[in-house]
């Protein structure tokens, strides 16, 4: 099942005097958010403006409107911060990460069932997807084509055609 709420970022510090905040960004980029004209805060989900973004390092510099001073900014260190899905417009073929954990991998040819996806790594030119078997082992797969055949979201089912060779070291561990 879809996530209304998915995880945008977590806020590890105040920017100033004036009520901005710094947050670790867990979406693409620091540019992801100026698409955005709200955001939630915490378990409660309390909905708030974003007034402004911008990048700062490996960070995003926040100002919303539930903070004006550094004093209102501080007990807001540590919460989270999401989105609505529905503020957000995916292109074909984009995911959010959220909705592709959990997800069951299956063998195109066989049906096997290789596990559930635990992780998903995003380095260099195409994700890496992890997989917990039954067993408790760890399989990795690329996301390119030769190998990902489908992603279901609503069924809960990814589809993969293993490339010769890519799971045999992993499966005898």
């Amino acid at each position: 099942m879809r996530k209304q709420y998915l995880e945008a970022a977590k806020i590890v510090a105040p920017q100033g005097l004036k009520g901005e905040i710094r947050a670790q960004y867990y979406c693409d980029g620091p540019d992801f958010f100026t698409k955005l004209e709200r955001l939630f805060i915490g378990k409660e989900k309390k909905e708030t403006k974003l007034l402004s973004s911008r990048a700062h390092g490996n960070l995003v510099v926040l100002k919303l409107d539930a903070a004006n001073s550094r004093e209102e900014v501080t007990p807001l260190i540590g919460k989270l911060l999401y989105i609505d899905r529905n503020d957000v417009t995916l292109e074909e073929g984009v995911y959010f990460l959220q909705d592709l954990i959990g997800l069951k991998v299956v063998d195109a040819d066989t049906g096997k069932l290789y596990g559930e996806v635990d992780e998903i790594y995003q380095n260099g030119s195409a994700d890496v997807y992890s997989v917990k078997t039954p067993e408790g082992k760890q399989l990795m797969f690329p996301a390119i084509p030769q190998v990902l055949i489908s992603r279901d979201i609503d069924g809960g089912v990814i589809t993969i055609r293993p490339l010769e060779g890519l799971f045999d070291n992993e499966e005898q561990r």
